[in-house]
């Protein structure tokens, strides 16, 4: 690709293009290199970057940029901060891209809106009905049909602090939702959808705390464990706090694993083993590595 790329940034620069009757290097790599217009586009702009800011090309080629982010990081890029800008993007995800070009220069201020748009599919299954809404913050509209299949959540970036959701939801969930906006009317008079959705992820953040005991005033002198392997709270919370929330299994390559997901508190030495439930005796793993911890000691079987 990096190769390619080289190639049509100089085919580009002499408008080689003009000669084969194109009226643009993007004509040219889509009908006669037959790519689609979004391969083109991506293509003629990773050319044109190449021009411009020949630094680009060693990080393609080591796989620090890929061709989805290029148009992120042509809409930012500067010979004035190219230096400070061009690292920024290495090893990042199309949305990822956008996030970090949009703290660089902020798209202009779009006023919030909520908007519930229609799904039309002739597929007919069991699943639960559901309808893309976006939310901000107007009143909420009604939606007719569902999509079948559920739809990654998607966070489109519009300023440093403002971004606009897009999601597949059930009619329940808007159903709930409406009734939740209703039910908040005396303590947030007019509340937007956000704020509804906002407060409820409030109360769940605080469950999940909750269960790493994660408290506002602990304990001063906590009773000890009638059973030596059950890890108190005090533990979860030093366990939880040290290890930052993040899978510590440590990789071949250097580092840790550092999953946020799925965390578990798994003994160093396992309990069966004669492991203490100390904060030094235990550690946060992800369940796929304290799956495999178990495995590593006990057997398959």
């Amino acid at each position: 690709m990096a190769d390619f790329l080289v190639a049509l940034a100089e085919f580009d620069r002499q408008r080689l293009w003009v000669q084969l009757g194109h009226a643009s290097v993007f004509y040219y790599l889509h009908r006669d290199l037959k790519l689609s217009k979004g391969a083109a586009h991506y293509r003629k702009v990773a050319a044109r970057l190449i021009q411009k800011f020949p630094e680009v090309v060693a990080p393609f080629r080591e796989g620090k940029l890929c061709i989805t982010t290029v148009v992120e990081l042509a809409r930012v890029i500067t010979p004035e901060n190219s230096e400070e800008v061009l690292p920024r993007f290495f090893y990042l995800s199309k949305q990822e891209a956008k996030a970090v070009a949009v703290e660089i220069c902020p798209a202009a201020v779009v006023p919030r809106r909520e908007v519930v748009t229609k799904v039309v599919t002739e597929v007919v299954t069991e699943l639960p009905r559901a309808a893309p809404v976006h939310l901000d913050e107007t009143p909420l509209t009604k939606f007719v049909q569902a999509a079948p299949q559920a739809v990654p959540m998607q966070a489109e970036p519009l300023t440093p602090n403002l971004q606009r959701l897009h999601t597949t939801v059930s009619r329940q969930f808007l159903d709930k939702l409406e009734a939740a906006r209703k039910g908040q009317g005396h303590a947030q008079p007019g509340a937007s959808a956000e704020k509804v959705i906002e407060a409820a992820l409030d109360l769940l953040l605080a469950q999940q705390a909750k269960r790493r005991a994660e408290v506002k005033r602990p304990q001063q002198n906590p009773r000890p464990a009638k059973n030596p392997g059950h890890v108190t709270a005090a533990v979860k919370r030093a366990v939880w706090s040290r290890d930052e929330g993040k899978c510590q299994w440590p990789l071949d390559s250097g580092g840790i694993c550092g999953s946020t997901l799925r965390l578990e508190i798994d003994h160093v030495i396992p309990r069966g083993r004669g492991g203490a439930s100390t904060v030094d005796g235990c550690r946060l793993l992800c369940a796929v590595h304290n799956q495999l911890a178990a495995r590593q000691v006990y057997g398959d079987d």
